[in-house]
């Protein structure tokens, strides 16, 4: 399991110029998942998340996590976080899950997310989606699982 986590002021993801998704300041989370990933993954990884300490306190140090300020997350599936890029200039994404393993397990993760108090939007699996963010900092983290 991998994710991308960015530190946002705000973002929002559409699709055919509706949007589906919409927070305020909190996490917009790229969650990629590999074919040895499971539901007991998920549980870990949300609660890493949810535990980082990446929002400044009153004396601008990286004190608080998403949960301290009460903030949002939107969480958008990314198969491409496992592009292999090895060998010539086209990717290749043989390492991602499948979508039926893959989608349930994103389902279970934001599930979780919101289990540990976080407001969690998602986008829609497998669609074309446009994801607008302001970064915040820009704090960008990659975790794997």
């Amino acid at each position: 399991m991998r994710a991308v986590i960015q530190r946002v002021n705000h973002a929002q993801v559409s699709i055919n110029k509706e949007t589906v998704a919409k927070i305020g300041k909190g996490l917009l989370i790229l969650l990629g998942i590999g074919p040895q990933d499971d539901a007991a993954k998920t549980a870990v990884l949300a609660k890493k998340i949810t535990m980082l300490r990446i929002f400044e306190d009153d004396q601008d140090k990286m004190n608080l996590s998403v949960l301290d300020i009460h903030g949002e997350a939107i969480v958008v599936s990314q198969f491409t976080l496992y592009a292999d890029t090895r060998h010539g200039n086209r990717p290749s994404f043989t390492d991602a899950a499948k979508p039926d393993l893959a989608s349930p397990l994103v389902d279970q993760f934001i599930k979780e997310m919101k289990l540990l108090g976080i407001p969690a939007q998602s986008g829609v699996f497998g669609a074309n989606m446009q994801v607008a963010l302001e970064n915040d900092g820009p704090v960008t983290i990659c975790l794997d699982l």
